[in-house]
């Protein structure tokens, strides 16, 4: 997750005040996507879930971009 500006190639989702860019293409890809906002015991931040989440648990996988 990173801050930008949205560019010709991105979809936008404005949410409870909070604006998200994705590229279209891999927004493709990777639907559903679910943006929430958690509280832990080691802090807080956004989760995202979304499809790759799901195929790297049947894959037996971390969940990270290096499997």
């Amino acid at each position: 997750m990173a801050l930008d500006e949205p560019k010709e190639n991105d979809e936008v989702f404005n949410e409870n005040g909070l604006t998200f860019l994705i590229n279209k293409e891999l927004l493709v890809s990777v639907q559903p996507v679910n943006v929430e906002f958690v509280e832990t015991a080691k802090g807080s931040g956004f989760a995202i879930t979304s499809a790759l989440t799901k195929k790297a648990k049947e894959d037996n996988c971390c969940g990270t971009c290096s499997c």
